[in-house]
């Protein structure tokens, strides 16, 4: 998470809203472990990664969703069985977890 501090910040300067996307769990094989984490502000500029570019482009499209309004802080699965998770490439074969919430300043 350190290494995102610096574009939060910026983004904060800016007013910009931000949401973060934590790995909250993995089963089996995942890209990333339970603690890696990535900002997107409301612009969709991207900091960090969950995945290693697995599913960024889908968690930016929640976090963005989130942020407008549209949805609620919640938890968001992606595995090797769900047809949304592999159509944007979480192909090792595990499941991965994570939260996704508004950052409140």
């Amino acid at each position: 998470m350190k290494e995102l501090l610096d574009d939060i910040d910026r983004w904060r300067a800016t007013g910009a809203r931000v949401a973060i996307a934590r790995v909250v769990d993995i089963e089996g094989s995942g890209p990333r472990l339970p603690g890696a984490a990535m900002a997107v502000n409301e612009a969709g500029e991207v900091t960090g990664s969950v995945s290693g570019g697995c599913v960024e482009s889908a968690v930016v499209a929640e976090a963005l969703a989130i942020l407008h309004g549209d949805a609620p802080a919640r938890v968001v699965t992606f595995g090797y069985s769900d047809d949304d998770a592999f159509a944007v490439g979480l192909t090792c074969g595990g499941i991965i977890r994570l939260f996704i919430e508004p950052l409140d300043w």
